[in-house]
């Protein structure tokens, strides 16, 4: 019964072997069948072409980029599928890489995150012939699960990406990318910034240091006028000493950089405005054209009221900050310099009688200066795009002043005796 059994076995073994060569042959068939039926069949355009016929396999393929420094984290979405697995890359790995996509689609998108890489990556993808969008980072945990990793993110950014390209412009927000000339001017502004921030830092550390020993400094303390007069403990005077050298040599850079900016900006400018605040102003807009209407600019300051409206409730607090900072803190400070030097400009115009009522709190009249900052964005930009003249908005202009050559002193005697006519004293040059 045992060999019987055993024999049957053998005998099914032997059979399935036999025919697994036959089985492989008829599914080799029916592939090629289904393969050459898609390539006859284009009229819906469902299938995508031969790369035999010269053409790219793919219509469309989209990169979402996760960037680090060592390391790019890649999620790829060809046509309409669904995203594939995550892919890690060195940054030469992923630019040989990506080169390679643009001969998979006729078209080939990506994006990744404005950070602290600049738009170097950007500049070499647009050189592959690659779209790419440089977007605004965000959270892109949209269901809260409080899960954050580099796959996840560079897995939505190429879902998103997806859906803008489609049509949704609501997707993410999409940084303009200014040109080498424009960055590199915004760099050298911004440089400038750093280095006040480092002398106000250095200051603020000397007085500590002070304050520590029972000791109290007010003002410029580093400046050579102020430092002889100081009468602290050898203690004090030890730990200040590099802080004041430091803050000497910053100094000098800082107004080595001023000079530069004040240097490139224009002669004709609104009262009050400065050369110094305009060039700030012009660097980090780049190109005023980039605004289509009045509220671009105003969101691009930061400076329009947060709203939380629903039915026939509407409620305005303060100002979101969601544009540039350094834009916003600019428009203040030029403000506060408008109200005073400036009394026929409109803004200024309307709301001067409540600035001037000694019974306007402190918290009010910074809500009006910001109301007049922001409007000054919108009024400059209109001036910086030729839709208006400034003297048409009430901004007097601060003229060029003509060189004078001083009149020389009479000399003594002779010459003296001559002069009938008083001598008025001779304007500054």
């Amino acid at each position: 019964m045992i060999k019987l059994t055993y024999e049957r076995k053998n005998r099914t073994k032997t059979a399935a072997k036999q025919a697994l060569p036959s089985a492989r042959q008829q599914t080799a068939t029916l592939v090629e069948t289904v393969l050459t039926a898609g390539k006859v069949c284009s009229g819906k355009g469902a299938v995508a072409p031969s790369r035999e016929n010269g053409s790219a396999p793919h219509q469309v393929i989209k990169l979402g980029i996760d960037v680090h420094l060592d390391r790019y984290v890649v999620v790829r979405q060809v046509d309409g599928g669904a995203p594939q697995p995550p892919q890690r890359f060195s940054p030469g790995q992923f630019l040989e890489w990506a080169k390679k996509q643009t001969a998979l689609a006729r078209q080939v998108y990506s994006c990744y995150e404005a950070g602290p890489f600049g738009y170097s990556l950007h500049r070499r993808l647009q050189g592959l012939g690659i779209t790419n969008y440089v977007v605004r980072p965000r959270d892109w945990d949209e269901y809260g699960k409080k899960v954050k990793t580099d796959k996840r993110d560079a897995k939505e950014m190429v879902l998103n990406l997806d859906r803008y390209i489609a049509g949704n412009r609501d997707a993410f927000c999409v940084v303009r990318v200014p040109t080498e000339g424009e960055e590199q001017a915004r760099s050298r502004s911004r440089q400038r910034e750093s280095l006040q921030k480092e002398k106000q830092r250095l200051a603020a550390q000397g007085r500590s240091h002070a304050l520590y020993y029972g000791a109290h400094l007010e003002g410029a303390w580093w400046t050579e006028g102020r430092w002889k007069e100081l009468a602290l403990p050898s203690i004090v005077m030890e730990l200040l000493e590099p802080l004041r050298r430091l803050i000497q040599a910053i100094e000098q850079e800082l107004k080595t950089a001023t000079q530069a900016m004040i240097a490139a900006a224009p002669q004709d400018l609104p009262i009050g405005l400065g050369k110094l605040t305009y060039e700030v102003l012009e660097r980090e807009v780049g190109d005023w054209n980039r605004f289509d209407n009045r509220r671009q600019v105003a969101s691009y300051t930061g400076m329009c009221p947060r709203e939380d409206s629903s039915d026939q409730r509407r409620f305005q607090g303060s100002i979101n900050k969601h544009g540039n900072p350094r834009v916003r803190s600019v428009l203040v400070e030029a403000s506060w310099r408008l109200v005073q030097y400036q009394p026929s400009y409109k803004p200024v115009a309307q709301w001067l009688p409540v600035l001037a009522n000694p019974k306007t709190t402190r918290s009010r009249r910074k809500q009006i200066v910001v109301a007049i900052g922001r409007q000054f964005s919108v009024d400059w930009w209109r001036v910086r795009t030729q839709r208006c003249q400034a003297a048409d908005l009430g901004l007097r202009v601060d003229p060029t002043p003509p060189a004078v050559v001083p009149t020389p002193r009479a000399k003594k005697g002779k010459a003296a005796s001559r002069n009938t006519e008083p001598q008025s004293p001779s304007p500054a040059v």
